[in-house]
């Protein structure tokens, strides 16, 4: 699964690498360590631009009665995408980028659960398939949601997890984002184990806890 992760570039470096057109309410951006389900972090999508919008972790269907649905669908398995209902019915046209820069995954051990953190080895952002939905509350109000689509692990870290985030090349961007020209039937390939380089390395287990949101969190141990 993908539980924790990180977004740590400044804000002109992501819109320059993402060729991103509009960014709504940048004030509120702050780089961020350790993020974690029900937070709210950029989430990109493409509604005839490329456009940034802020969102909740932990996907709230439009159906659903309350909120407290999100924090069981912060991730969903692309080998089932198309039978569970609350993903199958975004699919079409509800995709979206989860911006990162690497991600937390924990390894079970002797000793109990060992924290490592995972990224590009030249520090590039890690461009997360992802689902979204808009859900409103009884007052009306609005909530985006989204969650992360996660597959079978590369080689290279199966010894950690048996799954992580599907990340998505810079060339198949477009083809993910812009649902009108790319129906879901063709998009479905793009859900698998990322061929890229990954660098893996063990950190503290402060990152364990949401509170701990600092540099300190990316130290080697």
């Amino acid at each position: 699964m993908c539980g924790r992760k990180t977004l740590t570039e400044d804000m002109q470096s992501i819109i320059e690498e993402l060729a991103i057109q509009e960014w709504e309410d940048p004030d509120n951006y702050i780089p961020s360590y350790n993020i974690a389900p029900t937070q709210t972090s950029p989430i990109l999508i493409d509604d005839g631009s490329r456009r940034v919008k802020p969102m909740r972790w932990g996907l709230i269907p439009s159906w659903s009665k309350d909120m407290s649905f999100g924090a069981r669908m912060i991730n969903a398995r692309a080998e089932t995408i198309q039978d569970k209902p609350s993903f199958r019915n975004l699919l079409p046209n509800k995709r979206c980028i989860v911006i990162t820069d690497g991600y937390y995954e924990w390894r079970k051990t002797e000793s109990g659960k060992q924290p490592y953190y995972i990224h590009h080895p030249e520090g590039r952002l890690l461009p997360m398939a992802g689902l979204w939905d808009k859900w409103l509350n009884q007052e009306g109000k609005q909530v985006l949601s989204y969650t992360v689509i996660t597959t079978t692990p590369q080689s290279e870290l199966a010894f950690i997890h048996d799954r992580m985030p599907v990340i998505l090349h810079r060339e198949n961007l477009d083809q993910w984002l812009q649902t009108a020209n790319n129906p879901a039937q063709t998009v479905l390939p793009l859900l698998q184990p990322y061929r890229g380089m990954l660098e893996a390395y063990t950190v503290s287990k402060m990152v364990n806890s949401p509170a701990n949101n600092n540099i300190n969190c990316l130290e080697r141990v």
